[in-house]
């Protein structure tokens, strides 16, 4: 069977998330002698540890068949690549931002103004969607600086939490786009590969489905069982287990993270007791 190639970025967090995505897959990884390709022992894969920067372009030039990389990327490189599904980590936003002294919020501040940034293509289609006429100065890198030396009147940048900015004495006042991880596949797939894909593809799904969820028990009068059931955010059916004493059952489901308190409340007004929330490691569906 070929391998499949995927590239993640060489190092940084991205690289972090990447690799613990992979390890829950059940995908070996050892890359001790810091190579910069690996072929993985227990799954046809090999991975390309690759400057962020260059991953797009590998992308579509197929050297690598599939990646992990920010959205955001992607969109600023403008790349014929297909991106698959969002993974979930690495989130951050492409925002504008100026010093905090600027008083407005307004998009019109940036009008004549001279804007830094890494990402200038994004930005470019901003300002003309915007009919902002700034002028724009590309940045490598370190672009919240670029105010203070009296390079730039504001900026264009990630911002994941806002302390980078805010330790440059700059605010967020406009966010052009939101970004996640992504994994991405280039348009020269093979057959072979695409069969490979596919079973990568399950078992992300797996890990990222489990994660969005809670496995949960409760006791449950059997008289109000029924309602508990329309309650729950099922698979399919609620397991439902009958307890020692009498007139109650054990009642067990999965549940949606970000629903998790709303139905919490509804179930212990039901008339459930001790409930129990245990994390999930996998999903199969």
């Amino acid at each position: 069977m070929s391998k499949l190639k995927i590239a993640i970025q060489k190092s940084g967090r991205l690289n972090e998330y990447s690799l613990k995505l992979l390890k829950s897959c059940g995908i070996r990884v050892d890359n001790g002698k810091d190579q910069l390709k690996v072929t993985v022992p227990n799954f046809p894969l090999e991975i390309l540890y690759l400057r962020n920067s260059d991953i797009p372009q590998y992308l579509e030039d197929g050297v690598a068949d599939i990646a992990i990389v920010g959205e955001n990327l992607l969109i600023e490189k403008n790349k014929d690549v297909e991106i698959l599904r969002p993974l979930g980590f690495s989130k951050c936003n492409v925002s504008l931002a100026v010093p905090k002294e600027v008083e407005t919020n307004s998009i019109e501040y940036f009008n004549g103004k001279k804007i830094a940034t890494s990402y200038p293509n994004t930005l470019a289609s901003f300002l003309s969607e915007k009919n902002i006429d700034a002028e724009i100065h590309v940045i490598s890198g370190s672009v919240e600086i670029a105010p203070n030396i009296g390079l730039a009147d504001g900026v264009c940048d990630i911002v994941s939490t806002g302390s980078t900015l805010f330790k440059n004495g700059l605010r967020e006042t406009e966010v052009i786009l939101k970004s996640q991880a992504v994994l991405a596949k280039s348009k020269s797939l093979s057959d072979d590969k695409k069969a490979v894909l596919d079973k990568l593809l399950f078992r992300i799904q797996a890990v990222i489905k489990a994660k969005n969820t809670k496995y949960i028990l409760m006791n449950v009068p059997n008289d109000r069982i029924k309602e508990v059931s329309r309650i729950l955010p099922v698979l399919k059916s609620p397991t439902v287990l009958p307890l020692a004493e009498e007139g109650w059952s054990s009642v067990h489901s999965v549940i949606d993270e970000d629903q998790f308190w709303d139905v919490i409340d509804e179930l212990k007004q039901t008339g459930a007791e001790d409930i129990l929330i245990i994390p999930i490691d996998k999903i199969v569906l």
